[in-house]
């Protein structure tokens, strides 16, 4: 189902959260994670909005916060969220009321479970180790598909629970010390913001959390194949730039 008639119910709600994934939705997928980049089309459409009064954007990742700025190119008032909800840039951690991310037992935790991860990503060539404030995501993309799944399922096996919060994506397995989930982290910027209403956009299983919070005045969009909890679908995100673009035309004006 195309979301183009769910975008009118958008243009006049009184404040609009816009809370968007990167990689698959505002950027292609690509094997190497520090080569993705935005679609000019996505990134010009998202600063429009993000410049409007009363709408809010925020880039919602399992990238870490620094790393999603860097290969984003976004800054504010465009709000990033890293870590599936774990980090935020300096505006929103105000705003959220959020202080340091780890207590020290957390801290020894992800030292141990960062060299643990390492030891394995070395000895699995075509693997990737991505270092996180909270945690550790072992990417596998690019690997032959059984080796990785191997992999993936080797890394659960040692590392994940006593602690460490496990949540799979597409070749990757995000592990971090801290339980947190994009649902939640779109729950708390609604309400921080007191959002009149939310659209969220992802491609992937850990966008699925989000999409199950939104309510009937939201718009949830799935970018791309899979069983979604969103009710509206676009197949790419070359799609997705369109509606992006179609959003801040009735938002804020041709």
């Amino acid at each position: 189902m195309s979301p183009d008639a769910a975008l009118e119910q958008l243009v006049g709600v009184g404040r609009l959260l816009v809370a968007l994934d990167f990689d698959g939705v505002l950027a292609p997928l690509v094997d190497d994670p520090s080569a993705s980049r935005p679609l000019p089309a996505s990134a010009d459409a998202v600063r429009r909005l993000a410049a409007h009064d009363a709408t809010t954007v925020v880039m919602l990742s399992g990238r870490g916060r620094d790393d999603l700025a860097t290969v984003s190119g976004f800054v504010p008032p465009v709000g990033l969220v890293g870590s599936h909800g774990a980090e935020y840039d300096d505006g929103l951690a105000a705003l959220l009321g959020r202080g340091g991310l780890l207590t020290p037992e957390q801290e020894r935790r992800r030292t141990t479970l960062l060299d643990g991860l390492r030891t394995l990503v070395d000895g699995a060539p075509g693997a990737r180790l991505e270092t996180k404030p909270a945690g550790g995501a072992v990417h596998v993309r690019g690997m032959d598909p059984a080796a990785g799944a191997a992999l993936l399922e080797r890394v659960r096996a040692e590392w994940a629970g006593d602690g460490v919060d496990a949540v799979a994506g597409k070749d990757v397995l995000d592990l971090a010390v801290v339980e947190t989930t994009k649902g939640s982290a779109v729950e708390a910027l609604r309400s921080a913001l007191h959002a009149d209403a939310v659209l969220f956009a992802g491609d992937d299983v850990t966008d699925e959390t989000a999409f199950r919070v939104l309510g009937d005045g939201d718009v949830g969009i799935k970018v791309g194949d899979g069983a979604t909890a969103a009710r509206f679908r676009v197949a790419d995100p070359q799609e997705m730039a369109g509606v992006l673009e179609r959003l801040a035309a009735l938002r804020c004006g041709s």
